[in-house]
């Protein structure tokens, strides 16, 4: 079972003599070459979904299954290892290491399996020539537009060759035209290396971009009208 698959997925919180529901009874399928959107009002369980979907937190009730391993099988460092292995992350702020160049940006994630090897290095390279940035290799943060240090984020989620990627409004800090070109990357780069991609987003304008479109509210997750009437 390739992709990410949510199977009845809720998550509650206690608050105080209260119970609070953040996610509903989830269930999502996203396979191998599938870009899916998520979009929804703040609040509405937007983040929690993408931190369940990342094993960054874990569900109150349902399973959560990544290429054929649910993720309540595994203990604390087997869920490290498979964030680090098989889940890219492009967040709504870069989180580039401000120190860092452009290529050590990529190569310090590879460093965390292991020694970097030169076939990491060029991969690195390579992987920096197809977002644009071959010319930046030597820059840092504070040399780069806002453009460039997300197309910087995109490289990094793919260095490590994961079978998942995750985005979390990975546009809001940028204009128009900006947010166009990085949706376009992404999409052309996650279907021509067949990743399972989602991305939480609230520019209803990068929507064209996604295979599928799915609204989250008060933690209910169902995919939009549009897209029911073209299933």
């Amino acid at each position: 079972m390739k992709g990410i698959h949510f199977e009845n997925v809720s998550k509650h919180y206690k608050e105080g003599d209260r119970t609070f529901t953040a996610l509903s009874n989830v269930s999502i399928s996203v396979k191998p070459g599938e870009f899916v959107a998520v979009i929804g009002p703040s609040g509405s369980g937007k983040s929690t979904f993408l931190s369940i979907a990342g094993a960054l937190l874990q569900p109150s009730e349902g399973n959560v299954i990544i290429n054929g391993t649910q993720l309540s099988d595994l203990k604390p460092k087997e869920l490290s290892k498979l964030r680090l292995e098989q889940i890219g992350f492009i967040l709504q702020t870069s989180n580039l290491v401000p120190y860092l160049t452009v290529l050590d940006q990529l190569l310090v994630v590879k460093k965390m399996k292991g020694s970097i090897t030169n076939e990491d290095k060029q991969l690195a390279k390579e992987l920096l020539e197809e977002v644009g940035l071959g010319e930046k290799l030597k820059k840092y943060p504070d040399q780069l537009s806002g453009g460039e240090r997300q197309r910087t984020a995109i490289a990094r989620a793919l260095i490590n060759d994961p079978n998942i990627i995750l985005a979390d409004e990975p546009t809001a800090s940028l204009d128009t035209q900006r947010a166009f070109e990085i949706v376009e990357l992404m999409k052309s780069g996650l279907k021509s290396r067949n990743k399972a991609a989602i991305m939480v987003t609230h520019d209803e304008r990068l929507l064209k971009y996604c295979d599928k479109v799915y609204k989250m509210v008060d933690g209910n997750l169902t995919l939009s009208e549009e897209q029911s009437a073209v299933q």
